[in-house]
């Protein structure tokens, strides 16, 4: 993934310019607005979608819940691909924000009662009401009150849920498809459950709720009769990321270490995350200094080495995963303040994973081969015909920040093309289009100002667009925390590498033979779009970028504008915008040949001139994973 680098020089961070989050005038600044990207699943008012186990009522739920379950989604400790990637970049005071907007809601009125015999619900109402000592199964009621109302600050209501919903979710527990905070509780009540059990709580609770709201109980209101890691441990919202305290972390930082050597939820730079490649997958180093997994016996010599010439402390060629090609222009003194600050970490042991790499790529030496082809080692050269400013968002984009590692074309060997340098491509296994920094028609930064370039660096949202997918976690973990001088710097060097041409994205057909398509999505683009993004698709300020002269939906390349009609999502958190509006996903509202004729009626009108998109490429893109 990009990456960039943040001023040498720094020991602290100064100012950056905070641009503000606030709506535009005509668009209500509420968090109910902000959070159109939930409402399409879960209802407006949180009242979820009736008789649809996925999507359940969240209103009034206690907000220790509703938290823990949203930093769980962003963290992958619970699993659901659109959760997971809707809530990735969000930061923990914006989830605690939203669980208590929707802890305040009044809970929706209860579903019509299913259909099951009297022994089935008797069956049901023993196990909540009584539990069965002969099983060790406690009742419900022990922990979620005798108006199952929950208990502050984690343990949920049980009113009002579809029992779909409800026999999904203890299915999950059961099968251990669901996990907690150890001790987990849940999983090991409901392996005590047969199936049938499951059915008749389900079916029971189903019958209690009233629609009248029943507030959970104060915390500690009740002693559950077995130990709970959510309850003894509640999720609380951590403080955020001071600012670096030292050149060597500001470096690292920048660099983006962390985000490809932490695990979600885990312990950072312990390594371990998963890297997809064509070729097979790579998993990141432990860059802690423990002794036997991590960094703890390297040198800084050691450190350098793999930096500059992409060979490990034992000698191997390192796969170019690790974007070496890149990291070879960063200086002796730059590499050696980072190795420093990695080395002052807490040490965690975590034994590193082997490349899983299919043959012949599992064979190492090889890469000789492809290191002659594809790198030349060699630190950053400046410039003396240009600026100081210039060189340094140069030596920012080309080394550390290793921009080309996404923002350019791969040949079939994963060699990046030479020309232009971040002239845009396809990234491998993730499917998203990193557009050119080049090109007039991707992203056009010649034609934007200085100052809405650096807004979207470090805001993530610019007058004329926003970041999602990769691009958002960069921005989070790494761009944000630059200092206003080092994004000045790259947004100098990104708009002079201009294109003079650009090629169309035009497919020359003509609208007449589109009417039919154009007129369908016109009519989706009216009832589902146009609330946010206007009837002239020219957007709500930075709340919802315009779609009119959007070189993102422009692009001959349209697998960005499909996904993010599939799959909705947020800009990330970031301190200059730390609420940011959300899109809604219509993945599951739309079928393949409507979200192919919403954004061909997208790409084609308000001036907009660019190729119709087929139901084949919506499916293709439906079928990628969002991680």
């Amino acid at each position: 993934m990009a990456r960039t680098l943040l001023r040498a020089a720094a020991l602290l961070l100064t100012a950056l310019p905070v641009f503000s989050s606030a709506a535009p005038a005509d668009l209500p600044d509420t968090l109910e607005q902000r959070l159109t990207a939930c409402a399409a699943c879960h209802g407006k008012k949180g009242e979820g979608i009736r008789g649809n186990e996925f999507f359940p009522a969240i209103a009034g739920k206690p907000a220790g819940y509703l938290y823990a379950q949203l930093a769980n989604f962003r963290d992958r400790r619970r699993h659901s691909a659109t959760m997971n990637y809707i809530v990735a970049y969000l930061s923990d005071a914006y989830l605690h924000e939203i669980a208590e907007h929707y802890a305040k809601l009044a809970p929706p009125p209860a579903p019509p009662p299913p259909l099951a015999d009297r022994a089935l619900l008797a069956r049901g109402e023993a196990l909540v009401t009584h539990g069965d000592r002969t099983r060790d199964i406690p009742a419900c009621v022990e922990c979620h009150g005798k108006g199952l109302g929950g208990m502050e600050p984690a343990v949920p209501g049980l009113l009002g849920l579809d029992p779909r919903y409800v026999a999904s979710q203890m299915g999950a527990w059961r099968s251990g498809l669901r996990h907690a905070k150890e001790p987990d509780c849940m999983a090991n009540v409901a392996s005590l459950l047969a199936p049938g059990d499951i059915s008749a709580i389900a079916a029971w609770l189903a019958t209690r709720a009233s629609g009248e709201r029943v507030p959970p109980l104060a915390a500690g209101a009740l002693k559950p009769p077995v130990r709970c890691g959510s309850i003894e441990s509640p999720d609380v919202p951590p403080p955020p990321p001071a600012p670096p305290a030292s050149r060597g972390e500001y470096l690292v930082v920048a660099g983006g270490c962390y985000a490809c050597h932490t695990v979600p939820g885990g312990a950072p730079f312990a390594g371990g995350r998963a890297i997809p490649t064509p070729f097979g997958t790579i998993y990141s180093t432990n860059l802690t200094p423990d002794a036997a997994t991590g960094l703890g016996q390297w040198s800084a010599d050691d450190f350098r080495r793999a930096l500059h010439e992409g060979i490990g402390r034992g000698g191997e060629y390192l796969y170019p995963a690790f974007p070496y090609t890149n990291y070879t222009k960063v200086t002796r003194a730059d590499s050696d303040a980072m190795f420093e600050y990695l080395k002052s970490l807490a040490p965690v042991k975590r034994e590193n994973r082997a490349p899983e790499m299919r043959f012949p790529y599992d064979r190492r030496p090889l890469l000789a081969g492809w290191r002659a082809l594809y790198f030349t080692k060699g630190e950053y050269r400046e410039d003396p015909k240009r600026s100081a400013q210039w060189n340094r968002g140069a030596y920012l984009v080309q080394g550390l920040g290793h921009c080309s590692a996404c923002h350019s074309a791969r040949n079939a060997w994963g060699g990046v093309k030479e020309e232009p340098e971040v002239g845009g491509g396809l990234i491998p296994m993730l499917n998203w289009y990193a557009p050119s920094l080049t090109a007039s028609r991707e992203t056009g930064l010649g034609d934007w100002r200085l100052e809405d370039i650096a807004s979207l660096l470090s805001t993530g949202v610019a007058p004329r667009g926003a970041v999602f997918g990769p691009m958002a976690e960069v921005v989070k973990e790494s761009l944000q925390r630059l200092t206003r001088e080092d994004i000045e710097a790259i947004a100098v060097y990104l708009k002079s590498q201009r294109e003079k041409t650009s090629e169309p994205t035009g497919d020359g057909i003509p609208d007449a033979r589109l009417a039919p398509i154009l007129a369908g999505g016109k009519r989706i683009y009216r009832d589902h779009c146009a609330g946010c993004h206007g009837d002239d698709g020219r957007g709500k300020g930075l709340a919802y970028p315009p779609l009119a002269d959007n070189e993102a939906i422009l692009m001959a390349n349209p697998v960005n504008a499909v996904r993010m009609t599939l799959n909705g999502g947020f800009p990330p958190s970031t301190a200059g915008n730390p609420r940011p509006y959300g899109m809604p996903p219509f993945a599951h509202v739309l079928r393949d040949d409507e979200v192919a004729a919403v954004v061909t009626y997208i790409r084609r009108s308000w001036g907009n001139g660019a190729s119709a998109v087929s139901p084949l490429a919506v499916a293709a893109a439906r079928g990628v994973p969002l991680d």
